[in-house]
């Protein structure tokens, strides 16, 4: 009934300790700031090639660069590997000849045959074919061509490596290398350029590599320096060496045997010291050094200053020619020194000599080991030999 009055409020219904409310899903319990539209909009993808196009760069500049490395790479030479791989087959050539310039290099090959330049062995008497191992042989000329290339043979068998001849050349940009010796007999290689940019012979060249062969990187022999003197020397081609080479070879034109008084090279000799370097042995190799120098000069007045005045009495000038007129020594090593009474020495030294088969006690010969004592005496303050002696029989140079 309605009596005038409003009706009160219904007071909140209360919540039971524990119990949790009911909250509608769209209930708002909490102030949160409204979501940014930027922060909920996903970002977009990025475009499927987008690091696609730098990684190909990267590709073809490394791949770029590495075919100018590989291509650098298969055009380079390694020195030293030529020289362990084809230093065996180049030979020292020394001869004795009418004008003393028999000192060359060479290539060996198979059959025992030998290519140098022809300017080493003009108007030979004696020739004699060193090896990198140290041993010796006789050889005769076949014959020299006219582009300046000598081919020799040797007289006994010799069982060092021998060269290959290239089956082409290498590319024009590929780098070359020479292998030779020089006047004091030392080998070594150097690198000579390529066929576009080739290094002047004179600046790598010592005389005594005129003959020297030219090898490319496998160590193939692709040509050989020829001339007159290195100023002057050019290398002589593949196909050249090829018309000289094997069993098909080419024929040559013989070189005239000398019928002169020969002599060898006429560099100075300086014996090897197998002892220790000591202040006498230094002396000992001193005066050697200047017999040996004299013998190979043929200056008869220069060996007698290295002779005691007893010993240059008893010979003459006569006696030295029959003995001594065609002799050139070479490869010598002392091998003993002591000290002698009243301040002299004692010496021994090994040493190979070319000489003409009709020499005195060649008996047919032309190139032996010898193996002497020396007793030095001191006269006016310096040793001078005395007496000489061999300690075995000579060895020809075709034995070992």
């Amino acid at each position: 009934m309605d009596d005038g009055r409003r009706e009160l409020p219904k007071p909140p219904r209360r919540i039971p300790a524990g119990a949790s409310p009911t909250v509608a899903p769209t209930a708002r319990t909490t102030i949160q700031p409204r979501p940014n539209a930027a922060q909920t909009t996903k970002p977009p993808k990025p475009p499927r090639f987008r690091f696609l196009l730098p990684l190909i760069v990267f590709v073809l500049v490394i791949g770029a660069g590495a075919g100018w490395l590989v291509r650098a790479y298969s055009l380079s030479l390694d020195t030293d590997k030529v020289l362990q791989a084809s230093g065996p087959t180049v030979v020292r050539v020394l001869a004795t000849t009418c004008n003393g310039t028999g000192q060359a290099s060479g290539l060996l090959l198979a059959n025992g045959r030998v290519i140098t330049t022809a300017s080493a062995i003009r108007q030979p008497v004696s020739i004699g074919i060193l090896t990198a191992d140290g041993r010796v042989r006789r050889a005769n000329v076949l014959g020299v061509n006219a582009d300046g290339i000598a081919v020799l043979q040797l007289l006994s068998r010799l069982d060092n490596p021998t060269a290959k001849l290239a089956l082409k050349l290498p590319d024009a940009k590929a780098d070359r290398a020479i292998i030779g010796y020089n006047q004091a007999g030392d080998q070594s290689v150097e690198q000579a350029g390529t066929a576009l940019q080739p290094r002047a012979l004179r600046d790598i060249l010592d005389p005594g590599s005129l003959g020297a062969p030219m090898f490319d990187k496998s160590g193939q022999a692709i040509g050989l320096v020829a001339g007159e003197t290195v100023a002057s020397s050019k290398v002589i081609g593949l196909d050249e060496l090829r018309q000289y080479a094997g069993p098909a070879a080419l024929p040559i034109t013989p070189e005239p045997l000398g019928t002169c008084l020969a002599r060898g090279p006429q560099a100075p000799v300086k014996p090897d010291l197998s002892v220790a370097n000591t202040p006498l042995a230094g002396e000992v190799q001193q005066v050697l050094g200047d017999y040996l120098d004299a013998l190979n000069r043929h200056d008869y007045l220069a060996m007698q200053a290295t002779y005691s005045a007893q010993l240059a009495a008893n010979g003459t000038e006569k006696d030295f020619a029959n003995t001594h007129g065609t002799s050139y020594a070479f490869d010598a090593t002392i091998t003993d020194v002591a000290a002698g009474a009243g301040n002299g020495a004692t010496a021994r030294m090994t040493f190979t000599v070319l000489f003409s088969p009709k020499s005195t006690g060649a008996n047919g010969q032309t190139c032996s080991r010898l193996d002497l004592r020396y007793r030095l005496v001191r006269e006016q303050d310096r040793l001078r030999i005395d007496q000489a002696a061999s300690m075995a029989t000579d060895q020809s140079c075709d034995t070992d």
